[in-house]
């Protein structure tokens, strides 16, 4: 059977490549909402975390309709941090439309992604998007595209691929790049065309691969797949079993089956191969799991998820101000919130360490890591976390290193600078290509290497540079790096800071807080441009006495502090100091509060 009345697409695309305006407009011509309904921007991301930072961190389904033809979406993340989330969802579909940006052209996302696309043999629609704009390269965009697909080992049927140029804040789509389009229609058209319909036997018995996992506290856990064959029916009694787990094989019952339809789920009484459905009733389903028709276990083979590269320590809040700011501070509800994310995040891996109260945390990168940082402090939970480091593999009795390639888009006059910081933290360069006034150079380089790398990059490039990287693959040991040379200043006692402490610490560096704020001995306040640590006391007084001098009562003028954001703080963070993470601050500390004691650590 061919479902001629059914299209299930993938929207792949680099980080703010315009993925999910475009997604927001074909759900509008497609007739999604009504004439006069109000719908916010990129409404795909609905996560307060990605509306803030505009890229997307959840796959997510949607579907509309087109001469009644529906058309399942899902829209993925561009960020190779989430990669868990691409490799999964792509078995739910036929083929991808691979979004790329007029000017940028193919990213190391695109490439990391469409990879994934090619080797299940999905049929790719090229979509050169934000075609209006001024520094344009429509045509050497495609062949660019064309050439990466040639890299790939794309078949001859994926280099026939169409090219389609749009422009996705407009809603125009035409296959001219010299034409302007006038709708999507020209989009539309050629996903009905090009894009497989689904197969399957609807009589076979019921097979479904769980592509992602869902959680809603009146239904328990939502199971979201494609099915491959047979029907699913409400209150039809199913089996579980897993490709990579044979001892797998339990039996339940489904309760409620939802599709998609827009952003809505609309619950139906039975769906049938083919179709993207969510169903409740099955508290044990995990993402890979197969459901089929009971005692028939057939399991699907599901794509071993990338392995994590980075790990981090997560272990309860110990600093003198703990508990003063979180909902959730005990190592139960730390151990309990790392495992609930363990059912929807299959890329992330928590193991517990000889310490009760404290846990490591393993996943994609630094990115990934800070993601789940984020939430859990807006969540109300209180912890404290480590220097992210990475996971080396031993292959053939060698030790071996996650690989990265990274892309710089850079002016021209930083390219000198760029190379020379890269080259000591042991990169290789691939190739270096101009456009324009600016140089795109790419690199391979250790894992470890890009650790407290961005912050001095955007100050080398004096803000204007652009740094991409995708896990390439494990390496040979590249030898050591030199760590941060900055040191830290250290706070000598606990009080407030005022403003002639600050005036006197401010000459050893930079500040990283301003008068009036609760320190802690041994919180870190700011760095120092040395390669050591010193110790300043930000809370000191000045003594009044009689002795009155010119000028010595001028007001003490204060440099403003730099404010910086979560990665910033992990990537500055040094072996001997930990993040403090609260609802409502975010402090450096060094794990050994007391001077004394860590002098004499040190010397050890």
């Amino acid at each position: 059977m061919v479902r001629e009345d059914l299209r299930n697409i993938a929207i792949i695309a680099h980080v703010d490549h315009g993925k999910t305006t475009l997604v927001d407009e074909m759900l509008k011509q497609g007739g999604s909402f009504r004439e006069n309904q109000v719908v916010a921007d990129r409404v795909m991301d609905s996560g307060d975390l990605e509306r803030e930072r505009g890229i997307t961190i959840l796959a997510k389904n949607t579907a509309t309709f087109y001469n009644n033809v529906k058309i399942n979406i899902v829209d993925t993340p561009g960020h190779a941090d989430f990669g868990g989330e691409v490799e999964r969802v792509l078995k739910m579909v036929n083929g991808v439309v691979l979004l790329v940006d007029s000017f940028e052209g193919p990213m190391p996302q695109t490439r990391f992604v469409l990879q994934k696309a090619l080797e299940l043999n999905h049929r790719v629609i090229i979509v050169v998007n934000k075609m209006d704009r001024p520094d344009a390269r429509l045509n050497d965009v495609g062949d660019e595209v064309l050439e990466l697909l040639l890299e790939l080992d794309a078949t001859n049927e994926q280099l026939d691929s169409p090219i389609i140029y749009c422009s996705g804040r407009e809603g125009t789509a035409t296959l001219d790049p010299n034409a302007p389009g006038e709708d999507l229609k020209p989009l539309f058209d050629t996903i009905l065309s090009y894009i497989p319909a689904p197969e399957g036997d609807e009589t076979a018995p019921l097979q479904m691969l769980v592509s992602s996992i869902d959680y809603n506290e009146y239904v328990g856990r939502i199971a979201v797949g494609r099915i491959e064959r047979g029907e699913i029916k409400q209150g039809q009694e199913v089996s579980l079993c897993d490709f990579h787990a044979e001892d797998l094989c339990t039996n339940g019952k489904v309760t409620a089956i939802y599709q998609y339809d827009g952003l809505k789920r609309v619950p139906v009484e039975s769906a049938k191969a083919g179709d993207i459905v969510a169903f409740s009733g099955l508290d044990s389903v995990n993402i890979g799991n197969t459901v089929c028709a009971q005692y028939e276990f057939e399991p699907i083979p599901f794509v071993k998820i990338s392995e994590p590269t980075v790990e981090m320590t997560f272990s309860v809040n110990d600093s003198p101000f703990a508990g003063r700011d979180g909902k959730f501070v005990t190592s139960r509800h730390l151990r309990d919130r790392l495992m609930s994310e363990l059912r929807k995040d299959v890329s992330l891996a928590v193991h517990e360490t000889d310490r009760a109260e404290t846990f490591r945390v393993l996943g994609r990168g630094e990115m990934h890591l800070s993601i789940l940082i984020e939430t859990m402090r807006r969540e109300g939970y209180e912890f404290q976390v480590g220097a992210p480091k990475v996971l080396y593999k031993t292959v053939d009795g060698h030790m071996c290193e996650p690989i990265e390639r990274l892309l710089v888009d850079v002016p021209a006059e930083s390219v000198g600078s760029v190379i020379e910081k890269l080259g000591s933290r042991k990169s290789e360069m691939i190739h270096m290509t101009p456009q324009g006034e600016r140089m795109r150079i790419e690199f391979k380089i250790p894992a470890r290497g890009l650790f407290g790398y961005r912050s001095e990059f955007l100050t080398d490039t004096r803000g204007e540079g652009i740094l991409n990287t995708v896990f390439d693959g494990y390496e040979p040991y590249k030898g050591d790096i030199d760590k941060r040379s900055l040191g830290s200043l250290v706070a000598f006692e606990t009080g407030d800071s005022i403003t002639y402490g600050l005036y006197n610490a401010q000459e050893r560096g930079t500040l990283f807080i301003g008068a009036g704020v609760p320190v802690y001995m041994g919180m870190v306040v700011g760095c120092s441009p040395k390669n050591e640590d010193l110790v300043v006391n930000v809370c000191k007084k000045k003594h009044a006495s009689n002795v009155r001098a010119s000028g010595s009562d001028d007001s003490l003028r204060l440099v403003p502090p730099r404010n910086m954001s979560m990665e910033e703080m992990l990537e500055f963070l040094g072996d001997d100091e930990l993040l403090e993470v609260t609802p409502h601050n975010l402090r450096i500390r060094k794990r050994i509060l007391d001077h004394q004691q860590r002098m004499k650590s040190n010397k050890k």
